[in-house]
C-alpha cells in the first residue's frame, strides 16, 4: 500500500478539489456499465461516497479490464484527477458535484457474493439474525457508521466535560468479589485457588466509594459492566456505564454538575440546547403518571378520585378500596369517544391483565352526563368525576381499581400505550427532569423481607437519618413496614422521554448508618462484616460525604440515534438468549479446562 496510500476520504472532495490527482480506497458500493468503455462506481468508506469514472479516453485497457471485473463489496484503491461531474450534480451526496477519473486502479480484496448489501436499508435488510451473524458486513451500512461515530462522540464529550470538572479517570477491577446487587453475577473461577470464585462486575459501586474514602474526590470511569440477566429490546448483559462519584457535595452539586453534562452532550450530539431541567418528586411522578421514569411530552395524566368512588355502590371501587392502600384513579381521554374504538379498549381490558389488572372499566362524557361502560353503577358522582378530570362532552374515562401499587402500574402502562396508539408523542422533543426523593426501602410479600429500591449504599434524605436509626429490624408488623416504607433516601433518577438514562444517590458515609441498612435487609451482623467487611473498614476510617450517578452509555446513544433497540448501538451486541452469532459464543470449552479449573459440568444435554 505505500504507493497507494489515500490522499483523501470518500467523502472529503469538492469543486476546490477539481483539476487534483487524488488516491481513494474503500468498498465498491454500486458498479455501473454504460457499455462503450464507459463504467461508473461508486467508492464508499465511512466518511461518503465518491463517483469513480473509467472511460477509454483516460483509461488504459488494462485498467478498463480490471474496472469491468468489479462487483459490489470488493475493495479497491483508485487514483485519478477531479473533474467537475458530466451529468450534472448529485445533490443527495456532500461529493455530488465532483468525480473522479481513473487513470489506475488496484483491487486490493475481492468478495465473494455478500449475505446482504450494506447499503440495503429502508426496509430492504434481512432480519436482524442474519445481519447480527455477519455483522462485519453489517456494520459497514452507513447508518451503523453513523450510530458508532455518535458512540464515539458521546465518550469524548464524557472525558473533556469531566476533566474540565476535576475529575479523575481511575479504571477498577473486572474480576470482584461476588455481592449481592439484585441481578445475578457471571461468575468466573479461580484456577489458582479451587472452589473460588471472581465475579464480573455488575457496576463499580463499592469501588468507586472506596476511592471516595481514599481520598481522589473525584472519579470518572466510562465500565464495561455485566448482569446475568435476560435480555431486552433496551438491556444487554454486558454494557457500558459512565461512572462518575464526588466528594464534599450536596445533592444539588451532583445534580447541577450532571445536568451540565447533559446539556453539553445533548448540544455537542444533537446540536440541541436542553432548559433547566425540573425536578418532581417520586411520589409525584407516581401519582401523576403512574411511574417513576414519566414521559411528559403528552398529557393523560392520572387522576386520583378515590374519595369520590367510595361514596358509590360499584363493587370494583369498593373492592379496591378496601384493600390495604387501595386507590380509584383515571385517565381522561380528550376525544376518546371518537379516537378509542370498541377494539381498542376491549384490547386494553385484556393487555392490562399482564400487569395485575382484571381489566379496564371505562365510559364516555357526554352533554348530559356519562353513557356507556360503567356510567351507570357511578352515575351518582358524575358531576364530580367531570368537574375533577376536566371532561368534556366526547372524552373518555378509564378507570384503574386496586392497591397504589398495581393500581399506578397498570394505568401508568396504559397511558403510555394509548399515547402510542393515537400518536401523542411529539416528534424531535426532549423532555428531561430529575426524579428525586424516592423511597429507601421496600417490602417483598413473598420472601417477607425489604429490599433496597436503588441499592445498600443509598444515603437516607438528611432529615430521615434520626427516624431511620430509630427503626427495629426485628419488627415485621404492618405498622412498622409501613414506618420502613416511608422513610426517604437521597437517590435520583435522570429521566429523558420516559427513559432512565442515569441514576444516582447520595451515599452513606457513616458505618452506624450503614450497618442499620443492611439489618434492616435482613443481613446479620456476621453475614454484613463477610460480604462488606472491606467497605465497612473504610467506613470507619474517615468517609466524606460523598455522591454519584452512573449514566448508561448505550441507552444515551439510543436516545441520539433514534432507536429503541440497543443492539444497533453496540458494535458487537447479543440476541436475546445472549449469543453472539458472529464468533458463536459462549461456546463449550474442553474437559481438560474445565478440569484445571476444577469445575464439573452438570449439565444433560438431552434434558
Amino acid at each position: 500500500m505505500t504507493t497507494w496510500r489515500r490522499t483523501h476520504t470518500c467523502g472529503q472532495l469538492r469543486d476546490e478539489h477539481v483539476g487534483q490527482t487524488v488516491t481513494l480506497t474503500g468498498w465498491v458500493n454500486a458498479y455501473r456499465d454504460h457499455g462503450l468503455g464507459l463504467i461508473f462506481v461508486d467508492l464508499r468508506d465511512r466518511y461518503g461516497l465518491t463517483q469513480l469514472v473509467f472511460d477509454t479516453e483516460d483509461a488504459s485497457q488494462s485498467i478498463l479490464d480490471i474496472a469491468d471485473k468489479l462487483r459490489n463489496e470488493d475493495v479497491v484503491a483508485a487514483r485519478g484527477v477531479v473533474r467537475m461531474r458530466d451529468g450534472g450534480p448529485n445533490l443527495k451526496l456532500a461529493t455530488g458535484r465532483v468525480e473522479v477519473v481513473v487513470a489506475e486502479v488496484q483491487i486490493l480484496s475481492k468478495t465473494v457474493n455478500p449475505p446482504f448489501l450494506p447499503h440495503d436499508d429502508k426496509g430492504e435488510l434481512p432480519g436482524e439474525e442474519i445481519r447480527l451473524r455477519n455483522r462485519f458486513i453489517d456494520l459497514r451500512r452507513p447508518r451503523m457508521q453513523q450510530i458508532l461515530a455518535t458512540r464515539h462522540r458521546v465518550a469524548k464529550v464524557t472525558r473533556d466535560y469531566f476533566d474540565e470538572q476535576g475529575f479523575l479517570e481511575i479504571e477498577t477491577p473486572m474480576l470482584c468479589r461476588s455481592t449481592p446487587e439484585g441481578a445475578r453475577d457471571f461468575l468466573v473461577p479461580s484456577r489458582l485457588q479451587p472452589g473460588q470464585w471472581y465475579a464480573l462486575p455488575q457496576s463499580p459501586q463499592l469501588f468507586k466509594q472506596i476511592l471516595m474514602v481514599a481520598g481522589c474526590d473525584r472519579y470518572l470511569q466510562i465500565v464495561r459492566c455485566f448482569r446475568d440477566e435476560d435480555p431486552r429490546a433496551d438491556r444487554q448483559a454486558e454494557f457500558t456505564q459512565i461512572d462518575l462519584e464526588m466528594s464534599f457535595i450536596d445533592r444539588d452539586l451532583v445534580l447541577e454538575t450532571m445536568e451540565g453534562f447533559a446539556k453539553r452532550l445533548w448540544e455537542t450530539a444533537a446540536g440541541v440546547k436542553l432548559p433547566t431541567m425540573q425536578r418532581m418528586t417520586y411520589r409525584d411522578a407516581m401519582d401523576r403518571y403512574g411511574i417513576d421514569r414519566p414521559d411528559t411530552r403528552f398529557g393523560l395524566e392520572l387522576v386520583d378520585v378515590s374519595d369520590l368512588a367510595g361514596t358509590t355502590d360499584f363493587k370494583v371501587f369498593t373492592g379496591a378500596l378496601a384493600k390495604h392502600r387501595g386507590v380509584v384513579k383515571v385517565i381522561r381521554v380528550p376525544g376518546g369517544a371518537e379516537k378509542l374504538t370498541r377494539k381498542l379498549t376491549d384490547g386494553y381490558s385484556e393487555w392490562v391483565k399482564q400487569f395485575g389488572a382484571g381489566g379496564v372499566p371505562i365510559t364516555k362524557v357526554t352533554a348530559t352526563g356519562l353513557e356507556a361502560g360503567i356510567g351507570k353503577f357511578i352515575e351518582p358522582i358524575a358531576g364530580a368525576l367531570i368537574e375533577r378530570t376536566g371532561a368534556q362532552p366526547g372524552d373518555m374515562l378509564l378507570f384503574g381499581a386496586d392497591t397504589y401499587a398495581v393500581c399506578s402500574k397498570v394505568l401508568g402502562e396504559l397511558r403510555q400505550k394509548i399515547a402510542r396508539d393515537l400518536g401523542l408523542i411529539p416528534e424531535g422533543q426532549w423532555n428531561f427532569l430529575w426524579v428525586v426523593d424516592f423511597p429507601m426501602f421496600e417490602f417483598d410479600e413473598k420472601s417477607g423481607r425489604f429490599y433496597a429500591l436503588h441499592h445498600p449504599f443509598t444515603a437516607p434524605r438528611a432529615d430521615q437519618v434520626e427516624k431511620l436509626m430509630a427503626l427495629d429490624p426485628e419488627d415485621h408488623s404492618q405498622a412498622n413496614i409501613d414506618l420502613v416504607e416511608s422513610i426517604v433516601s437521597d437517590g435520583y433518577d435522570m429521566i429523558c422521554n420516559g427513559s432512565e438514562i442515569g441514576g444516582g444517590s447520595i451515599r452513606i458515609h457513616r458505618q452506624d448508618v450503614q450497618s442499620q441498612v443492611f439489618s434492616l435487609l435482613g443481613l446479620s451482623k456476621d453475614e454484613a462484616k463477610q460480604k462488606f467487611s472491606f467497605l465497612l473498614d473504610a467506613l470507619s476510617f474517615g468517609a466524606p460525604p460523598h455522591g454519584g450517578i452512573a449514566f448508561g452509555l448505550d441507552r444515551i446513544v439510543m436516545h441520539l440515534c433514534g432507536t429503541d433497540n440497543i443492539r444497533d448501538v453496540i458494535a458487537f451486541p447479543k440476541t436475546q438468549t445472549g449469543a453472539d452469532l458472529m464468533s458463536q459464543a459462549p461456546n463449550a470449552v474442553d474437559i481438560a479446562q474445565l478440569k484445571e479449573l476444577h469445575v464439573v459440568s452438570t449439565w444433560d444435554p438431552t434434558g
